[in-house]
């Protein structure tokens, strides 16, 4: 994309009804790393890339804690992410403060997305650069919801966003049917070798890789790096990999190398 005279703020429209600003936004996103979330009937399991920006420095935190029944997974501004986090944070401390239960997933996804709207509709603000999967459990279930910048949210059964994202989800696809019965480990296991699939040849290890997990009888936390590393030593990579192209089907698009964003 390049600036234009259409895009110096967010209210102003295109002869062809587009707001650059808020595909800008939703572009961020793309470039981030990758975020991949998958739930079955009993749990919801989130993964991230992390991605320095040299070898010099850390990465920055994906995943973030939300309350004991939620989590969230970011790909794009991270400072957005923060701000948005401890927005929902917030959100369910007051609503455990009045009614005295856990705040459902839905109406903290729609607080969220009604957030992310009006920052679509004002001059003086910018959308967030940042896309969020949120992992959650309440009385109706587990639960995984995309929350984009435009102010949009889905509910999935798997999904993927970030840079390369596309591998993950042609893999998720070709799985998710089967994710509904599935137990805690296998859940892990194919939200892990999905994150594989989003590095195209760089070798996959616990340091470039978080995964976090809600389920029954399980409140949201990071697992182990040493368990998923145990995990990623498990993998027999000619059982477990799809094939690269379908047969007779087009190559895949090639995607731009992940910004730590």
């Amino acid at each position: 994309m390049f600036r234009n005279q259409y895009d110096t703020d967010v209210t102003t429209w295109s002869p062809a009804g587009r707001l650059f600003q808020v595909e800008y936004a939703m572009e961020a996103v793309k470039q981030g790393s990758a975020a991949i979330g998958l739930r079955s009937a009993t749990h919801v399991v989130l993964a991230t890339v992390n991605k320095a920006t040299s070898e010099l420095s850390s990465h920055q935190k994906k995943i973030f804690k939300v309350d004991d029944h939620i989590g969230v997974a970011i790909a794009g501004l991270t400072a957005d992410g923060r701000v948005l986090s401890r927005y929902l944070r917030n959100e369910c401390i007051n609503h455990s403060f009045v009614y005295e239960s856990p705040l459902p997933v839905a109406r903290l996804v729609v607080q969220l997305a009604d957030k992310a709207q009006v920052c679509t509709q004002r001059s003086w603000k910018r959308p967030y650069g940042v896309g969020l999967l949120v992992a959650g459990l309440d009385e109706n279930g587990a639960h995984l919801y995309y929350n984009c910048p435009s102010g949009n949210y889905f509910e999935y059964q798997a999904f993927a966003i970030g840079s390369r994202s596309q591998a993950a989800k042609t893999y998720l696809e070709r799985r998710f049917d089967n994710f509904e019965k599935y137990s805690r480990e296998e859940l892990i296991k194919d939200g892990i070798f999905a994150v594989k699939e989003t590095l195209q040849g760089e070798k996959l290890t616990n340091s470039i890789c978080t995964v976090a997990i809600v389920g029954v009888g399980e409140p949201f936390h990071i697992i182990d790096p040493q368990t998923v590393q145990q995990v990623i030593e498990s993998f027999d990579i000619g059982e477990e990999a799809p094939a690269a192209v379908e047969e007779g089907g087009p190559a895949p698009e090639a995607e731009a190398a992940p910004m730590d964003i």
